[in-house]
Order: structure tokens, then C-alpha cells, then sequence
């Protein structure tokens, strides 16, 4: 099984929009970072994000490129603080693909949960609209690969 999990792209400050929304720069490394993986043939059942309004614009641009089965939805749990365990756990349950777009420390947290065993580990450096994919292979969860929107822009002009 695989997840993807991707820190929402990058957002104006509340002082610019208090909804947050993202940045004409997040818009095109989300669309850069989208594009690389469509061209990866990345397919997931679903992209879940934390309702905020930079994780929801993020996965609904994801979504226009990967064109999930089960679409693109709204899902508790993903916000910044939230406990990581019980996705997770869901994540152990859960036989297809998924990509779940949210915010730090929640992201760092759930990759230390599941490739370390302790979220309290940072194992993965996340970046605004990155994307980083894990794979369950038999009892254990390990890192494949990792797109930042700087190699997505050199993948989509080459």
C-alpha cells in the first residue's frame, strides 16, 4: 500500500487573507509538483485534506492532475496538531492508495509515526507542496521517493 503525504503549498499570511489561501507561487509549484506525478503514474483511490483552505486549494489542484477514484475530500484528523496515531492506524487498515494533504508538524509527525515507530523522529525534511511517497511492505513502512516543487520545475521544463 502506498501513501502520499504532501504539506499544503505555500499560503498567504493571515494579516494578506485570513483564510489563508495559497500564494500564486504555491499555485504553480502545487501545479509543477501535480504534473511530475501524473507523469510518474501516481494513482490514489483518494486525496484527503484538513478543510483549511491552503490544504483544500492544494488537493483540489492535486486532484484535477491524478483524477482520483474516490475523489477529493475533507477528513479529520489532519490538522496541525492532531494525533498522529489514529491515521496511522487507519493507514495500517486501508488496502489502496491514498494522499493526504496537510500542515507541520501533523506531516513530520506521521512520517516519523510510521518509517521510525516515534513521531517525536523527524525523518523527513517536508516542503511546501512537496510530496512524499511511503509504501507498507510487509510489516514495515519505508520512504520511495520525495518531490519538491525545485525538481518537479526542471522535470516539467525537460
Amino acid at each position: 500500500m502506498k501513501v502520499y503525504l504532501v504539506q499544503h503549498a505555500e499560503a498567504m499570511s493571515e494579516e494578506q487573507d485570513p483564510d489563508r489561501s495559497l500564494t500564486d507561487v504555491g499555485r504553480q509549484h502545487t501545479q509543477w509538483t501535480a504534473a511530475v506525478a501524473a507523469e510518474m503514474g501516481v494513482e490514489v483511490d483518494q486525496i484527503r485534506h484538513s478543510g483549511k483552505t491552503r490544504a483544500r486549494q492544494t488537493a483540489e489542484i492535486l486532484g484535477e492532475a491524478l483524477g482520483p477514484s474516490e475523489g477529493v475530500v475533507e477528513v479529520p484528523g489532519l490538522a496541525p496538531l492532531d494525533d498522529v496515531v489514529g491515521v496511522g492506524d487507519e493507514l495500517e487498515a486501508r488496502p489502496g492508495p491514498l494522499m493526504l494533504v496537510g500542515h507541520l508538524p501533523f506531516m513530520e509527525r506521521l512520517a516519523g509515526h510510521l518509517l521510525a515507530g516515534d513521531a517525536s523522529k523527524p525523518v523527513v525534511d517536508f516542503q511546501n507542496a512537496g510530496i512524499v511517497c511511503l509504501q507498507k511492505t510487509d510489516e514495515r513502512w519505508q520512504a520511495l521517493w520525495i518531490v519538491t516543487p525545485e525538481v518537479a520545475a526542471i522535470m516539467v521544463e525537460a
